[in-house]
């Protein structure tokens, strides 16, 4: 761990005027512990991890649509107070925002209950401009939605042929196994848009009935594409790629964990980050990543998934933000 936290804080070249955007829904985590309510903090998996990037000093911008009501007002303020573009997250006039309930147990481990206006279910947005080397995230069930499918591919394929780099974060939920499939030809489109791709243990047991990085890759992922990171809770993260890369990177538990809700979302953060901070660009995900390189961002991912499971918010405290925005901006100097 100690190498990776090194290689994250090392000055190297990064490319300048390159932003993120990510694409997702917005809701309302009202979080209980013992079935009490502890806390009520605007959440949704991309936008979780556009907060962390915002408060990081990486320039973001965020897709979405919430409801004409006091919950949608302050997402929207919340993404702005914490350095995220909102021109595109659309209000409806007449719906409501989504909520989710989530319930720790003794792992502090989540599950979710959620309340969300279905026949507002849609989204109608302009596309921000996209540039070359700019980093597109993607995530959950809004990435494989029917009801918007055209909308996000739209996007999404736009953002391809503008030369986006393109971050999947698969993070399907057993709430929609009985889903799975009419959902399986967007989940492949998804695999194969997507540069590189994220998954969980779970997410693959509910989507495939499967476990186990290399039988994933192999079966489903390394057809489409061939830069694969695999997380499974307290086990080890593990990567393969092209030129039959493995590795494997220990996740260090910590006495301090209050929630492991932000986890994920901010492993995607820490990376993405870590993909601007060391110069990540289309061009190097198209010769393919050196060992180092994955190294570096992976030790990102690690920082800020262990930074965020030490509270009960949803992304990394600002002052961790406040140190990685002065760590990229000495490395643009």
């Amino acid at each position: 761990m100690r190498k990776m936290l090194y290689l994250c804080r090392r000055k190297l070249h990064v490319t300048s005027m390159r932003k993120v955007i990510g694409i997702g829904e917005t809701v309302l985590d009202i979080i209980f512990r013992g079935n009490q309510p502890v806390s009520a903090v605007p959440g949704g998996s991309a936008f979780n991890s556009m907060i962390s990037l915002g408060r990081s000093g990486i320039e973001a911008q965020f897709i979405s649509e919430t409801g004409n009501d006091r919950v949608g007002e302050h997402i929207v303020s919340f993404l702005r107070e914490n350095n995220v573009g909102a021109d595109n997250v659309y209000i409806y006039p007449e719906s409501k925002s989504p909520i989710s309930l989530a319930f720790l147990n003794e792992k502090n481990d989540a599950e979710y209950i959620f309340y969300k206006d279905h026949a507002h279910d849609r989204i109608d947005f302009s596309y921000p401009d996209v540039a070359r080397d700019d980093i597109v995230l993607f995530s959950s069930y809004y990435a494989v939605n029917p009801v918007i499918r055209p909308q996000v591919k739209g996007f999404l394929d736009y953002a391809r042929q503008r030369g986006a780099i393109l971050y999947y974060d698969v993070n399907f939920r057993a709430s929609h196994r009985h889903e799975v499939v009419k959902l399986t030809p967007n989940i492949l489109e998804n695999f194969e848009m997507a540069d590189i791709v994220r998954g969980s243990d779970e997410d693959f047991e509910v989507m495939f009935r499967k476990q186990g990085a290399d039988l994933v890759y192999r079966s489903e992922i390394s057809f489409y594409t061939k830069k694969f990171i695999y997380t499974q809770g307290t086990q080890p993260v593990q990567l393969r790629a092209e030129g039959g890369l493995s590795r494997e990177y220990p996740v260090v538990l910590s006495d301090e964990t209050v929630s492991t809700i932000g986890a994920g979302d901010n492993f995607n953060a820490g990376f993405i980050y870590g993909m601007m901070k060391y110069g990540i660009t289309r061009d190097t995900i198209d010769r393919g990543l050196s060992t180092e390189q994955w190294d570096a961002v992976i030790g990102c991912a690690q920082q800020f998934s262990a930074n965020v499971c030490r509270s009960l918010y949803n992304y990394v405290d600002e002052d961790f933000g406040e140190r990685m925005r002065k760590e990229i901006t000495q490395t643009t100097e």
